[in-house]
């Protein structure tokens, strides 16, 4: 799909200069501008005119202006990537395999590869049993009402057959790809009410539970599937939805410290725990944790989702545990959002935000979904609008949260640092080196008035117009 470049100089007058119809399809790059001088640029506006659409090159120049600066400075280093992307669910699954071979085959490597017209996703969450963006909801020992099954014996990962099927072929596209995986509930049977939403994991099944883990890990192993790190429960104050657990801080300390972290351990499960994994209102549930010894040895971090809260709340974890990772793991966008509101708040707070606070990870919510914002389960999200809305086999659609994610992803791959980089009262910016040594520099303008800036780096100077209410990522 070819689109006109567009452009992003320091003035109109400038621009005129380069009105020219010049074509490009998505992500590629000029050959005959890839000199030290120059720098590469992606747009996406809030208007939807332009979509993640390379611009013009810009050029580091020796004159001066009145411009802002944003400076970027390689000699103060933050944490390393691991990466971008989405929750892959069942129901994502569903409809991706709804669509016919040469469009399925298309999108998985628009999404996951590595060439021109791709993104580049280079990180996963899944769902351990269902989550309420299944079609039903299920685990993986799941038995008649009163019965139990301490040993595990009824045991199986058949319920995602077609989940693990397509994670294959996402590995043989990205082998690197990193996964953190959470469940939504336990087995029933080992909860204090018997049902898929709400309750308390039993203490008497602390340790099943652990080996439910490892058998998990253990199977999701067999199939050439490496879990990198789970968190031991999605959204455990939020024992409304469908499936949930209710797990407060203390318990999860305490299922941690008395089985998972040794169960993990005598196992010799080398996958990551990570604590919590919701929302950025309450850091304190994490430090509460972390701050137990015992169950200390077995974190490797905290995760966290921003329904509530401010994403500064990474920050009071990493200034209490420093040693610890931060991950943020979940945000959605809804069916009655604005593209516009959606990809300037996303960039501002997910992208941007949570990098700027520590985190390893960005990844927002569902991978895709159905015209009808399905499949979910009974009481499950009725508004989730995935990265892709698959409509027939034939057909999908691009929505915000692909654009939200490609703006890094496809841009900052894994192992890649987070460097400084100044911000101003209309510009979130972070900046990161990729291992490749390139520069990354990750612009949002919430205005809604363009912008001049400079981008500042080692005494050079590249003016720059970006327009309102707009995203774009800069590399050189």
């Amino acid at each position: 799909m070819l689109k006109k470049k567009s452009y992003s100089f320091f003035s109109k007058s400038t621009a005129l200069l380069f009105s020219g119809v010049v074509l490009l399809s998505l992500g590629s790059c000029a050959s005959t501008i890839s000199t030290k001088n120059q720098v590469q640029s992606w747009l996406t506006k809030g208007d939807e005119s332009v979509k993640l659409q390379q611009q013009l090159p810009l050029v580091f120049v020796n004159t001066s202006n009145n411009f802002q600066n944003i400076e970027i400075d390689d000699s103060q280093k933050f944490q390393y990537v691991d990466g971008f992307g989405f929750t892959l669910t069942g129901g994502s699954v569903e409809v991706i395999n709804r669509l016919s071979p040469t469009k399925r085959k298309a999108l998985l490597n628009e999404l996951f590869g590595k060439d021109e017209n791709s993104i580049s996703i280079s990180y996963l969450r899944l769902s351990i049993g269902a989550s309420d963006l299944d079609g039903e909801v299920f685990s993986y020992d799941d038995l008649p009402q009163g019965q139990t099954d301490p040993t595990l014996s009824k045991f199986s990962l058949a319920r995602d057959k077609y989940l693990i099927a397509m994670l294959k072929e996402i590995l043989a596209i990205n082998p690197k790809i990193k996964i953190i995986a959470t469940p939504w509930s336990p087995p029933v049977w080992m909860k204090d009410n018997g049902k898929s939403i709400g309750g308390s994991l039993k203490p008497e099944f602390y340790d099943t539970y652990a080996n439910y883990f490892v058998k998990y890990i253990q199977g999701m192993a067999k199939e050439g599937i490496t879990i990198d790190a789970v968190t031991p429960q999605n959204e455990p104050l939020h024992p409304g939805n469908n499936p949930s657990l209710l797990m407060v801080s203390d318990q999860q300390r305490d299922f941690i410290k008395q089985s998972l972290g040794p169960i993990f351990k005598s196992n010799q499960i080398k996958t990551k725990i990570v604590v919590y994994d919701h929302n950025c209102n309450k850091p304190e549930y994490s430090i509460n944790i972390l701050n137990d010894p015992e169950a200390n040895q077995y974190i490797d971090g905290s995760a966290f989702h921003l329904y509530e809260g401010n994403i500064s709340a990474l920050s009071t974890v990493y200034k209490a545990h420093p040693n610890k990772n931060l991950y943020f793991t979940e945000q959605w966008t809804g069916s009655k959002g604005t593209f516009d509101g959606d990809l300037n708040w996303h960039a501002k707070n997910v992208i941007i935000g949570s990098m700027r606070n520590w985190s390893k990870i960005a990844l927002e919510w569902n991978l895709a979904n159905d015209t009808d914002f399905k499949p979910h389960t009974p009481g499950g999200c009725t508004e989730c609008k995935g990265a892709i809305t698959v409509s027939d086999k034939e057909n999908f659609t691009r929505n915000v949260g692909y654009y939200i994610i490609a703006h890094a992803s496809k841009f900052v791959p894994a192992r890649s640092q987070r460097i400084s980089s100044t911000q101003t009262d209309n510009l979130s910016t972070v900046a990161f080196k990729t291992p490749e040594g390139k520069t990354v520099l990750i612009v949002q303008n919430y205005s809604k008035a363009d912008e001049n800036f400079n981008i500042k780096f080692k005494n050079k100077t590249a003016p720059v117009n970006i327009t309102a209410s707009s995203v774009a990522t800069y590399v050189f």
